[in-house]
């Protein structure tokens, strides 16, 4: 009997089952997906549809929903104060990682990526239609955001207009901002090509080891000071999506001889004593960390010097550096917080979220995730994400990966990609985003009601929710 006991245990380890899941708190329902797998034989974009078991916040038996919390101006908790220091910052506080607001209150970073205007013609058409004019259309989308329980802007949002939202309301949307030192330093350099999602480099290896690098840094951070006194900045991301890998030794390693990043790891090799022949992953490893050490200190080191105030949010990892150890605690160094594009699964894993943070020593955010409906009669076949039948499907999607986020101690929030749909009629698009249905808005400022009424249920409950857990967890 201990033995089957012991069996089961090792068996919900490893799945990721949760203490709701053992204990029967909830019935789960089941969502129709399928993902982007482009099959040549067929010339099909899609893999089959699947049945997904996904949790609900109403087919919780124990938890009883409320869209009323007591949330200060940043949406956060403001029944308790911690140390205030009058900008965000993160705090493990009782075993659970928080995001501290300027006043000291706690919550969670709950972003859209791209609040901006859309750029196609009849997106601009739509726009003039229905607001009139930009500060119309910022004024009336702060308002909805807020209202929808998101608390901010992430990535490629439109900065300047949401601080002056942010001057003429009560409740604030806190903004990121990307400064992308690498592909910045990139295009000046030469080198650089467009891939879909992000750039691309010479044999999938960044420029981290060119000593104009670091100088390129602090030139572009000088520009940090106009924000550093602004309390409603949440933070800043260094660069977005790149190519660090296992295979980035080899990658330097087969530049010209002459290129500095071929140079440096070849230096790297002899002082190891170390030959071609002699490369393993555990040689690879340690000379990821050691790309992430130089990277994550230059970019670090230039963003402090200028704005000693707000986050480090990192570099939006995507691929499989992010369960590195190496690599994880050389970010974890630098960084204060994590950010991470998790795409590729329809729930979270808590068993590689917990690793996240045990090799770095941070809390995350993910940075980005979206689901596509396919009643948007958009093609959806750029980008990354699931596809579902409905928009009502992507509400439930959005649920059930946000439930998992909760139930982490180490996530400090999320960020859905993105404010509006991807218009096809939009000329020079950026590759991942032709021609899909990953926004709030449709291509004419509508909300997705469907959609958006389940974001809402979730993101105002999401204080309860994680008191919930942490009850269950305790147990």
């Amino acid at each position: 009997m201990k033995i089957k006991i012991a069996s089961a245990l090792i068996f919900l380890i490893t799945f990721g089952i949760t203490q709701a899941q053992q204990s029967g708190h909830y019935s789960s329902v089941n969502v129709e997906a399928r993902t982007r797998s482009h099959d040549k034989s067929t010339n099909s974009f899609w893999g089959p549809w699947k049945s997904y078991e996904t949790r609900l916040i109403d087919n919780f038996t124990d938890f009883k929903p409320t869209l009323n919390f007591n949330m200060d101006k940043y949406g956060n908790d403001e029944t308790r104060t911690y140390k205030a220091t009058g900008y965000f910052h993160a705090e493990k506080i009782n075993g659970r990682w928080w995001v501290i607001d300027p006043f000291g209150h706690p919550g969670l970073h709950v972003a859209v990526n791209t609040v901006s205007q859309g750029k196609s013609k009849r997106n601009q058409e739509a726009l003039e239609q229905k607001f009139n004019n930009t500060e119309n259309w910022i004024n009336q989308t702060h308002n909805e955001i807020i209202n929808l329980g998101f608390n901010g802007t992430g990535s490629w949002s439109d900065i300047k207009a949401i601080v002056k939202s942010n001057n003429k309301t009560s409740k604030v949307l806190s903004y990121t901002i990307n400064l992308d030192f690498m592909s910045g330093y990139g295009n000046k350099r030469g080198g650089t090509y467009q891939v879909p999602g992000h750039k691309g480099y010479p044999n999938n290896v960044i420029f981290v080891f060119d000593p104009d690098f670091e100088k390129y840094c602090n030139e572009e951070a000088k520009k940090l000071v106009a924000y550093k006194n602004d309390p409603n900045l949440f933070g800043y991301f260094s660069d977005n999506e790149m190519p660090f890998s296992l295979k980035n030794l080899e990658g330097y390693l087969n530049l010209p001889e002459k290129d500095l990043g071929h140079q440096a790891a070849q230096a790297w090799m002899d002082k190891k004593g170390i030959t071609k022949e002699q490369i393993n992953d555990s040689i690879r490893e340690e000379f990821l960390g050691y790309v992430a050490e130089r990277y994550f200190s230059i970019v670090s080191k230039a963003i402090k010097k200028y704005d000693p105030h707000h986050i480090y949010l990192g570099a939006r990892l995507y691929g499989s550096e992010r369960n590195v150890p190496a690599f994880m605690k050389a970010a974890g160094s630098y960084v204060d917080i994590l950010s991470i594009n998790y795409y590729g699964t329809w729930t979270p894993s808590q068993k590689i979220m917990l690793q996240w943070s045990e090799f770095s020593g941070k809390p995350f955010i993910i940075t980005e995730f979206y689901t596509k409906g396919e009643d948007s009669k958009l093609g959806n076949t750029s980008g990354a994400g699931w596809e579902v039948k409905t928009q009502e499907d992507r509400g439930k999607a959005y649920q059930n990966f946000c439930l998992g986020l909760l139930e982490s101690k180490n996530c400090v929030g999320w960020h859905w990609f993105k404010y509006m749909d991807n218009d096809p009629t939009e000329a020079n698009a950026e590759p991942s985003n032709t021609d899909a249905n990953k926004g709030i808005v449709d291509n004419y400022y509508n909300l997705y009601r469907p959609l958006t009424n389940a974001m809402k249920q979730l993101n105002l409950n999401r204080f309860a929710l994680i008191k919930y857990f942490d009850g269950l967890n305790s147990k």
